[in-house]
């Protein structure tokens, strides 16, 4: 197969094979483990050394060689309305194991099947049917038409801020479910969306360069290795860090109000799991301050009661959860009590 090895070829080769390998690690790892985040976060790589790989086998000779070209131009590698819905899959299945791959996800797709459909209705007219270039007369990559680069950059824009949105419902939840939130914080989630957000970044600098100077096919290179060098960090990093939450939820992305799942179990289906549900508002400092001092004469006692009586503070995972149901209340409110009830008098 023809290669030729130079600067620009080699360097992201090197990433593209270390990403590949990555991806198949994650995707053992996710069998072996049971672990769905590490699955969506190795067809998260896959997507991306399919990204590069236009610019690292056309450095390597395959625009300016049959049958290399045709292949380069009708195979669809980047693929652009996959790469947002799976990263907000794997934040998902990170943050919320109740959270399952069904009939509604597979609408997040659409757009990227429809765009496979596209490529292979390109190819069975021009090599099957017409025998002539048609889709292809104009001598450019489709991958690289302007209406599928902004398209696609838009989709995964979207998805973004919608995994931001998830992380972000997932931290006002879990500082009022379990008392060992810092440790459960995620991070590491953190982290990703802002090294997929330096991804996003880089591309818009790259647009706007193209737009006021007329860059080269060599300048653009330093695009695809800056892209190179943050997944191959994501890759690393998510490797070492795929351990998921264990606190279930079902979010309502349109407003700040997550609900817990309190009878949540992994052999249960969502709809079986959900009978049992409290709703969790997120509370800011500001609405616990302004608590009535009745409500904690009267519950304080009780939680304190409960702890003397049932010695449930032995449990080393005890979460408000438990504590809640225990009182026949909502998480919400048990920590209202907690951090107002029992917070140090300085």
């Amino acid at each position: 197969m023809l290669f030729e090895f130079n600067r620009f070829s080699s360097l992201l080769l090197i990433f593209f094979v270390h990403g590949l390998v990555y991806a198949i690690l994650l995707w053992r790892k996710g069998i072996v483990n049971e672990t769905r985040s590490d699955k969506w976060l190795s067809i998260f790589l896959f997507l991306c050394i399919l990204y590069i790989a236009p610019w690292m086998i056309g450095f390597a000779g395959w625009y300016d060689t049959q049958p290399y070209r045709d292949i380069l131009f009708y195979l669809p590698f980047q693929q652009l309305y996959f790469i947002g819905p799976v990263i907000f899959f794997y934040v998902q299945s990170l943050l919320n194991p109740s959270f399952r791959f069904g009939k509604k996800e597979w609408l997040h797709l659409l757009p990227g099947i429809l765009y496979l459909l596209f490529s292979i209705i390109m190819v069975v007219t021009d090599k099957l049917v017409l025998k002539k270039y048609y889709f292809l007369a104009n001598g450019q990559d489709p991958d690289f038409d302007t209406w599928y680069q902004l398209t696609g950059f838009a989709s995964m824009l979207f998805y973004f801020f919608l995994s931001l949105r998830y992380y972000n419902l997932y931290k006002k939840l879990i500082v009022q479910v379990v008392s060992y939130a810092e440790l459960v914080s995620f991070r590491w989630v953190r982290n990703f969306l802002v090294a997929f957000l330096i991804m996003l970044f880089v591309k818009i600098v790259f647009f706007i360069l193209e737009e006021i100077t007329d860059l080269s096919y060599w300048d653009t290179w330093w695009y695809f290795l800056v892209f190179a060098i943050l997944f191959y960090y994501i890759a690393i990093s998510g490797y070492a860090n795929s351990v998921e939450t264990k606190v279930a939820f079902k979010p309502h992305l349109l407003t700040y109000r997550p609900t817990l799942l309190l009878n949540y179990s992994p052999s249960l289906t969502l709809t079986e799991s959900v009978t049992e549900e409290a709703e969790i508002i997120a509370i800011e400092p500001a609405s616990k301050e302004n608590a009535a001092d009745e409500v904690l004469t009267e519950w304080k006692p009780k939680l304190l009661g409960l702890m003397q009586e049932e010695k449930i503070y032995e449990d080393p995972e005890l979460s408000l959860t438990q504590v809640a149901k225990q009182l026949q209340s909502n998480p919400s409110f048990i920590s209202m009590v907690v951090n107002r009830g029992f917070r140090p008098q300085f």
